[in-house]
């Protein structure tokens, strides 16, 4: 459906974790006006109702992907079943329940408990600012193949974390700027760089508002099962420190993190 020029403005003042909701609900109730062309009173007469109607839009979480189940073109791994086990896992905890218990009925989108995935270190979807950040990762490793020097894992890294030792005639990754996206991996023709190991990161306590914070990445690359693990570890958390809507970035403290940190490393 076309937008005029100022019903777009209108729309990037929504906040973005729930401007696509609102995008999709201003097209379906303008369709059913007979409407072709959104306008700038479509809009607003959206956000008004679906403002004033907040409080039953919100299930205590909210879980988003980059695309969804049609999944990221630059994937470093599929995401999809473990999507549905955090849903799981997040419908299990009751957070709604939780939240009307310590917040009231009177609640908004910023107290429910957010969780993003990527399927690629890309991150489109803003993992680094969620309480719980998961990112597709994949790690390389060096074996003892005789490379050929094509440079075409130089070639395809953006973050030039590859170069070619000419003494050597060997690829050496560079671990601080490696992303772990394993795009090195597909191009080597030779082998020489392998996938070490594959499965997710995960970045905690991240958030936007009046004192933003990037979230902080546990040590390690985690499997399915341990990425459910760690995420009812911090369900867990939240539910037995947060009150009053406290956002889990805001009780989770160094010392806090660093024990989960120590948990899930000692199971590695």
């Amino acid at each position: 459906m076309k937008w005029l020029p100022e019903a777009e403005a209108a729309l990037k003042k929504v906040p973005f974790f729930v401007r696509k909701k609102v995008r999709v609900r201003v097209e379906k109730e303008a369709a059913h006006a007979g409407r072709q062309v959104v306008g700038l009173s479509d809009v607003k007469a959206t956000q008004k109702r679906y403002l004033n109607r907040m409080s039953s839009e919100i299930k205590g979480y909210q879980l988003d992907a980059c695309f969804g189940s049609d999944g990221c073109p630059n994937r470093t791994i599929r995401s999809d079943g473990l999507f549905k086990k955090i849903e799981k896992a997040l419908e299990k905890a009751d957070l709604l329940s939780f939240l009307r218990h310590h917040v009231g009925d009177n609640l908004k989108f910023h107290h429910e408990f957010r969780i993003t995935m990527a399927d690629c270190p890309n991150a489109c979807s803003q993992p680094q600012i969620k309480d719980i950040g998961i990112i597709g990762a994949c790690e390389p490793r060096i074996r003892d193949e005789v490379c050929s020097c094509c440079e075409a894992c130089v070639d395809t890294c953006p973050d030039n974390a590859i170069k070619i030792d000419r003494n050597s005639e060997m690829p050496v990754i560079n671990d601080r700027l490696c992303m772990l996206c394993g795009r090195c991996i597909a191009v080597c023709p030779t082998g020489t760089i392998a996938e070490n190991k594959r499965g997710f990161k995960v970045s905690l306590g991240g958030k936007l508002g009046r004192h933003p914070r990037l979230a902080r990445a546990l040590p390690g690359i985690f499997n399915e099962d341990e990425v459910v693990e760690i995420v009812n570890a911090c369900l867990d958390f939240y539910k037995q420190h947060s009150r009053k809507g406290k956002r889990f970035a805001e009780i989770l403290t160094p010392p806090d993190f660093e024990n989960i940190a120590q948990r899930f490393d000692k199971k590695r």
